[in-house]
């Protein structure tokens, strides 16, 4: 009987702490007043899609980082020799994306969440854990830290240096993107983020804001390689297949682009972020 009562206990206590969590993310996402968010109808996601689609990307050799399934992230190993920093968003307790890149080129690895602080094992990388999160601004909210990635870069002495990013924020990305100073994103050599749409009283936050940050960010970056996370596939956001897909974007001083090639779909290292379920990736017009 006891331990029943305990494990509805523990059960209550997780589901109190992941409705903070999203809470939290939502609210972020929600600042503005919801009645006066502008609809994104049908043709601008078709817009927003059409924005992401990758280039061919001529002298980069994909490479798989982090887990083999959801965690794992494709880049272009060959062009990262230059960073000198590294910058893990989300990690949620495990980081082997962090511990490739570290290991690798043997670079600090700055690993931040300011809701699961558990600390990763990486006995050959460089990891530094932040009690932190990234934001838009910097701020506290509901006694968690955030930041800008200006601030963070700064505080960790490579407001100068070369870095590479990751970005798994279950949304906070937007506006951390959105305005992010562009000294800031021209210092960073290869991005990639997990993009989500965002949910607000079960209904899809669809904003202009989304086409915003794609333009901004490809003044930067060029779009080498986008995958669609199959774990989030749904049927209501068409053209999009799934509400959270990874893009990795690679500096404009770094990519060389072939105009005349096409680009899109899975690539061999690709992997289902959940194996058990269905794929859903889009059919690029």
């Amino acid at each position: 009987m006891w331990l029943v009562i305990a494990v509805l206990v523990i059960v209550a206590v997780l589901g109190l702490v992941i409705r903070n969590q999203i809470k939290v993310y939502q609210r972020r996402q929600a600042r503005a007043d919801a009645r006066h968010r502008p609809a994104l109808p049908v043709q601008r996601r078709q817009v927003l899609l059409e924005l992401l689609r990758p280039v061919s990307v001529t002298n980069c050799q994909l490479e798989r980082f982090g887990e083999r399934h959801d965690g794992g992230y494709l880049m272009c190993g060959n062009l990262l020799s230059a960073v000198r920093s590294a910058y893990s968003y989300g990690i949620s307790g495990y980081d082997q994306w962090g511990c490739d890149i570290s290991t690798k080129f043997d670079v600090p690895v700055h690993q931040y969440d300011c809701f699961d602080t558990t600390r990763t094992h990486c006995p050959e990388g460089k990891p530094v854990f932040h009690e932190e999160c990234i934001g838009e601004t910097r701020q506290t909210l509901d006694g968690r830290l955030f930041d800008t990635l200006a601030n963070q870069f700064a505080k960790n002495g490579d407001g100068s240096k070369r870095v590479v990013v990751k970005m798994d924020v279950e949304g906070a990305e937007w506006l951390s993107l959105l305005f992010a100073a562009e000294d800031t994103l021209a210092q960073i050599d290869q991005l990639v983020v997990e993009f989500h749409w965002m949910r607000d009283e079960s209904q899809w936050i669809e904003d202009e804001r989304y086409i915003a940050v794609v333009r901004r960010l490809k003044q930067f970056f060029e779009i080498a390689h986008i995958h669609f996370n199959n774990a989030s596939c749904v049927g209501d956001l068409q053209p999009f297949p799934s509400w959270a897909y990874e893009v990795l974007f690679v500096s404009k001083r770094l990519a060389i682009v072939d105009q005349s090639r096409t680009a899109g779909g899975l690539h061999p290292l690709d992997a289902r972020n959940n194996p058990s379920f269905p794929d859903c990736q889009p059919t690029w017009p």
